[in-house]
């Protein structure tokens, strides 16, 4: 959060409040100011953009996304199937793939399924599978 160059705690935190009253992650709201200077004073100021960025929240849509981790596969071409039907049974996204007689492809597991579906992995014959790291 941030006030840039306003009143401390005048802006970054009805901001921030306003994310944290609708249980957001990874969201970014950028109020600009043209108007106000000393007229407002800081509660003026506070309720500005508190109310702002409310109404910049309820008017735009919101877009879930998958918490994932990310894991390479390595595994012979002829597994294909076999591994295709984890990710597809699993509901992984696949985020590259290389196929060649050797194969190796990077997949995003759903958070909540990661043991199972690692586990699934590891049970079929000759694939490597290792984390990304980050």
């Amino acid at each position: 959060m941030s006030d840039d160059g306003e009143p401390s705690g005048s802006a970054g935190r009805p901001i921030l409040g306003q994310i944290d009253s609708k249980e957001l992650v990874n969201t970014l709201v950028v109020v600009v100011r043209y108007f106000g200077g000393t007229l407002l004073g800081v509660p003026g100021l506070i309720n500005a953009y508190k109310s702002t960025a409310a109404l910049a929240l309820q008017m735009t849509p919101l877009a879930q996304k998958q918490v994932e981790k990310e894991y390479i596969v390595q595994f012979d071409y002829t597994q294909v199937g076999e591994i295709m039907a984890v990710v597809k049974q699993y509901n992984c996204r696949v985020v590259r793939q290389e196929m060649q007689l050797f194969c190796s492809m990077t997949i995003a597991i759903p958070k909540n399924r990661v043991m199972e579906t690692v586990y699934k992995l590891q049970e079929i014959r000759n694939v490597e599978l290792n984390p990304v790291a980050g």
